[in-house]
């Protein structure tokens, strides 16, 4: 199979792609391949180990190294230039890439807005101890000590109707 890059050479390395959901295949000469960026892990050493080991290491030769999502394939540099996240997996695999720009342009990493009527009990106990302690907090810097202690036993009062 001829190079599909400059229709010359023969094919020798096989790349797969998905992005945004959608699959491409390439068959590609080693010179076209370097060329894309998809180098080989044996070169450098002088002499031509992709021909010694390839009929051994079949498929194994030529692999971009870029963190992938498990579940769309989508890469981290995929989500920076489109914008968008590919799936909701996408979250946990780059969650340390993308939480500095979640709290850049949200100001904030966790939810603060309304609650759904359907949210529980225990989820609006849980987030009225998070403004609580938050204005405990703010009280003690602010050192307004009655104001803490209410906050205080505000919160211990919640803490046990949440356990109840």
């Amino acid at each position: 199979m001829l190079c599909q890059s400059c229709e010359k050479k023969q094919a020798t390395t096989h790349i797969k792609t998905i992005l945004n959901g959608e699959l491409k295949e390439y068959n590609l000469c080693s010179e076209c391949a370097q060329k894309l960026g998809y180098n080989s892990f044996y070169s450098g050493f002088g002499f031509d180990l992709d021909k010694l080991f390839g009929s051994f290491m079949e498929g194994i030769g030529t692999v971009k190294t870029k963190k992938r999502c498990q579940c769309c394939g989508s890469s981290f540099e995929d989500i920076a230039k489109s914008g968008k996240v590919g799936c909701a997996e996408c979250y946990d695999t780059f969650y340390d890439e993308l939480m500095p720009s979640i709290q850049r342009i949200h100001g904030r990493t966790s939810h603060t807005g309304k609650l759904a009527h359907s949210a529980g009990t225990e989820v609006r106990i849980k987030n009225e101890i998070a403004r609580c302690r938050s204005e405990l907090e703010q009280a003690i810097k602010a050192q307004e000590f009655e104001k803490a202690a209410e906050l205080r036993d505000r919160i211990i009062e919640l803490e046990k109707n949440g356990k109840e």
